[in-house]
């Protein structure tokens, strides 16, 4: 039970100052995202469904504007909210990603395929989010305004459709690749996932899951956007359509994975360092 919890200690086994490695705030970072993509979404159909359940136009509460905008859902959806924390959350997966894709710092210690499978992927997220921030940013006005945001926002993020369909497929390929070779099997140094040192097919294959189901959702994707960009009649209530729900339900359990999976990682990483500086 020691060891579970400690590890085994190796001095001198890794040279860290060699290989930084910060993969734990990645992943704690691209669940957080995962997370808040579902939550986004969900907060889009309540603003419109909300929309469709107010009384017709002409009653006191609703307001057209300029443009036939509807006025906003009082304590409705917080575009500013929403592209603050997109905005962060594309700044840290963007600037590691950006340094880990271009400058390999897990290769120093034998991991070079660890650059691939981490700071590619959260590169693309983070850019994608950081896109998403300036866009909620700058048309947080019109969103909340429409009668239709749900409609608004997928036909914006449909030629995007092509670019994250593909990483769908890009995350698919890390997903054979760990369960062919066997990667994300933790050493016994490192404290509780280096318990399962002796059996490095279990942590292979359910990373690799992991990362498999976030491409599914990513392949489904241009499948929901076309579904919620459909036009629908005025004053009724968004619906999500198989291929939404199904993306949504996928990135929020893999989201609820990696989050909680990064933030154990701040312990046994540490734990990994002590054990072999």
């Amino acid at each position: 039970m020691k060891d579970f919890f400690t590890g085994e200690k190796t001095p001198g086994m890794i040279d860290w100052a060699s290989m930084p490695t910060y993969n734990t705030i990645m992943s704690l970072v691209a669940g957080a995202g995962l997370i808040a993509l579902v939550m986004f979404a969900r907060d889009l159909m309540r603003q419109q469904s909300a929309l469709a359940s107010r009384p017709v136009a002409g009653a006191a509460d609703v307001e057209a504007g300029p443009r036939g905008e509807i006025a906003p859902v009082e304590d409705g959806l917080s575009t500013d909210g929403w592209a603050l924390t997109f905005g962060v959350l594309g700044l840290i997966l963007s600037v590691t990603g950006l340094h880990m894709t271009l400058t390999w710092p897990l290769a120093a210690g034998g991991f070079a395929f660890d650059n691939i499978i981490f700071g590619e992927p959260s590169l693309a997220f983070g850019v994608l989010m950081g896109a998403l921030a300036l866009y909620l940013w700058r048309r947080g006005d019109r969103i909340t305004g429409s009668a239709q945001p749900v409609r608004m926002v997928a036909r914006a993020a449909r030629p995007l459709s092509v670019l994250i369909a593909g990483l769908g497929l890009a995350l698919l390929g890390i997903m054979f690749a760990g369960i062919v070779y066997q990667f994300f099997a933790a050493p016994p140094q490192e404290p509780i996932s280096g318990a399962f040192a002796d059996y490095p097919w279990l942590e292979a294959w359910a990373l690799s899951l992991v990362f498999g189901l976030v491409g599914v959702g990513a392949l489904l994707f241009p499948f929901a956007v076309r579904q919620l960009a459909a036009p629908t009649p005025a004053g009724t209530a968004a619906t999500s359509g198989g291929a939404a729900k199904a993306a949504g339900w996928i990135w929020l359990i893999t989201g609820v994975i990696f989050l909680l999976f990064g933030a154990m990682n701040f312990y046994t990483h540490i734990g990994l360092v002590v054990n072999t500086q």
